[in-house]
C-alpha cells in the first residue's frame, strides 16, 4: 500500500492511449502536429494567449521557466522549503549560470507579501549586492497547502510593484485547483510562467512550461535545446500533455488524489502538522508507530525524527486509503 509519493503512481490509461496514437511518423523535435497544438489547448484552458514548451522533468521545467527571467548576476526569491532549493540538486544555479536563490520563510511553505517585503527591503541597490529578478511560488506548496486567489493576487501585485517576474511551480497544480473548486486561471492567478505538472498526476514523462508572458518563450526554447531537453520525438511529450488538458483529465485526477487524502486526514486527528488541502499529509508519528504501520504494509517517508509524510495519487485504491485511515485511528 504505497504512500511514498505520487511519482510512484501508474500512467493513466488515457495517456497510454495518446502515446500509442502518436506512434506514427511526424516532424521531429517540436515541429510535429501535436506540439503545435499545445499553445491553443493550454490557451483554451487558461482563457488567454500562452506559449507552451514541453520538458522531460519538473526540475527542467522550473529552471527553464526561470532562465529567461533571471541573469547570472541576479537572484530568485523562494520559500526556504521550496523544491528549487531543497530537491533539485543545485539545478537552478546550473541552469541560471550561477544566479542565487534568496530564501524566505513563512508558515505552511507559502510565501506571503509581508515576508517577501521584509526580505526585499534589506537588499541594498549597489553593485555589491545581488539583486532579485523573480519570485517563485509552489501551488500546492511543499507542505500540501494551497494559495487562495486573494493571496495570489497580493503576491502578483507585489511582484509588479517591485519590477519582478512571478513563476509558479505547479507540480501539484491539479490538486490545488481541485481543492479550490476553481478553474485553471483562478488557481494560477497572474503569473508570468507556470510549470504545469503532469508526471505526478498520471503522466509518463512530460511536463509543460506555460508562458503567459510569451516574450520569454523564445529564449526558453534556445535554452531547452542547450540543456538537452529538446526531445527528437517531441510528439510523445505533447501527446501526454494534450491527453491531460483536453477533456480535463488533469482536474479529475487531482480530485481523486485529494479525496483519498481527505479520507485519511479524517482519521489523523491532532497528529496533522499542516492543513490537508491537496494530496500530502504530514503527521506526528514516533518511531514505534511508524514501524507498526510499515509492518502492516504501508509505504511512506519519514519526515524528521518524529513525523512522516504520506502522499496519495490519482490511482490510490479506495481500500488502501480506508486501511490507512483505520490503522491511524487504531494507533
Amino acid at each position: 500500500m504505497q504512500f511514498l509519493s505520487d511519482n510512484t503512481a501508474a500512467v493513466h490509461p488515457r495517456v497510454w492511449e495518446a502515446l500509442r496514437a502518436a506512434d506514427a511518423p511526424d516532424a521531429p523535435y517540436d515541429g510535429d502536429a501535436l506540439s503545435r497544438r499545445l499553445d491553443e489547448a493550454f490557451g483554451a484552458l487558461f482563457g488567454r494567449e500562452v506559449a507552451v514548451l514541453w520538458t522531460a522533468t519538473g526540475t527542467a521545467a522550473n529552471c527553464l521557466a526561470l532562465g529567461p527571467m533571471v541573469p547570472p548576476h541576479g537572484a530568485v526569491l523562494c520559500h526556504a522549503q521550496a523544491h528549487v532549493e531543497n530537491d533539485e540538486g543545485g539545478a537552478p544555479g546550473f541552469f541560471l549560470h550561477g544566479a542565487k536563490l534568496m530564501l524566505v520563510d513563512a508558515a505552511d511553505a507559502k510565501l506571503t507579501v509581508e515576508a517577501l517585503a521584509a526580505r526585499l527591503d534589506v537588499i541594498a541597490p549597489g553593485v555589491h549586492w545581488v539583486q532579485p529578478h523573480a519570485i517563485t511560488i509552489t501551488q500546492a506548496s511543499e507542505l500540501g497547502c494551497v494559495y487562495r486567489p486573494a493571496e495570489l493576487a497580493a503576491l502578483s501585485a507585489l511582484a509588479r510593484a517591485r519590477g519582478l517576474y512571478l513563476h509558479m511551480d505547479g507540480a501539484r497544480f491539479a490538486n490545488a485547483a481541485a481543492f479550490l473548486g476553481a478553474d485553471a486561471a483562478t488557481a494560477c492567478g497572474d503569473v508570468d510562467a507556470l510549470s504545469f505538472g503532469c508526471i505526478k498526476n498520471g503522466g509518463m514523462g512530460a511536463e509543460a512550461i506555460v508562458f503567459f508572458d510569451t516574450s520569454l518563450a523564445e529564449v526558453a526554447r534556445r535554452r531547452r535545446k542547450q540543456a538537452g531537453q529538446l526531445a527528437s520525438k517531441g510528439r510523445f511529450m505533447a501527446a501526454q500533455l494534450l491527453a491531460m488538458v483536453e477533456g480535463d483529465l488533469w482536474l479529475a485526477n487531482g480530485r481523486a488524489a485529494n479525496a483519498a487524502a481527505a479520507e485519511i486526514a479524517g482519521s489523523a486527528g491532532d497528529r496533522l502538522l499542516h492543513p490537508v488541502e491537496a494530496n500530502e499529509l504530514f503527521m506526528r508519528l514516533d518511531a514505534g508507530e511508524r514501524e507498526s504501520l510499515r509492518s502492516r504494509g504501508f509505504g511512506f517517508y519519514d519526515w524528521g525524527a518524529d513525523a512522516a509524510r504520506f502522499v496519495t495519487a490519482w490511482d490510490t485504491r479506495q481500500e488502501d486509503a480506508t486501511a490507512l485511515a483505520r490503522a491511524l485511528a487504531a494507533l
